[in-house]
């Protein structure tokens, strides 16, 4: 049986919303999208959805390091993944780009620091 699903596409500042239809978990029809990424999203979305994680992580000066995931994870393992990435250690200095988890929780995402800190 389908289903209708009312989502808000967030892949840029137009905010469209759109209209799913959902049969077997999968998306067979998308409207309301104003460009081909609304409706990639609404088929990611439903099938599979991920987020990027940005966050900090406090370095052994106490120093906060902004941080984020390179690809994004399953939306499902967002605090597991949030959880590991504070537990990282972090010895300053570290540059923007540096590497600081290669492999988050198994995802295949790596962890890199977003803003050099001396």
């Amino acid at each position: 049986m389908a289903e209708t699903r009312i989502l808000t596409c967030i892949n840029c500042p137009m905010g469209c919303e759109l209209t799913v239809t959902v049969e077997n978990g999968k998306a067979v029809s998308v409207s309301g999208n104003t460009c081909k990424r609304g409706e990639l999203y609404a088929e990611s979305e439903i099938s599979a959805p991920t987020r990027t994680i940005t966050t900090t992580i406090i370095s052994d000066s106490g120093i906060p390091v902004p941080v984020k995931t390179a690809q994004p994870v399953p939306k499902g393992m967002i605090f597991e993944c949030t959880k590991a990435i504070k537990a990282a250690k972090l010895t300053l200095p570290v540059k923007v780009g540096q590497v600081v988890i290669s492999d988050l929780l198994g995802t295949g995402s790596s962890v890199t620091v977003t803003k050099t800190v001396r």
